[in-house]
């Protein structure tokens, strides 16, 4: 596991200690969940993308 030190907005700080506190998780974790939060939604649209470069309006036709 590595070690990240970040500075982040007091606001967002007071955020993410009072939403981690309400899940009963570390700070951490909250901080690891919201990073892989982030990262999927980019994959998937990333996926999403190459998959609508690699369609056709004439095969989506035939499908319906």
């Amino acid at each position: 596991m590595s070690t990240l030190s970040i500075r982040i907005p007091d606001s967002l700080h007071a955020s993410v200690k009072r939403f981690s506190k309400e899940d009963h998780i570390s700070i951490n974790q909250f901080i690891a969940s919201a990073v892989a939060e982030k990262i999927t939604a980019l994959e998937t649209e990333n996926y999403l993308n190459d998959r609508a470069t690699s369609g056709s309006k004439d095969r989506f036709n035939q499908v319906l």
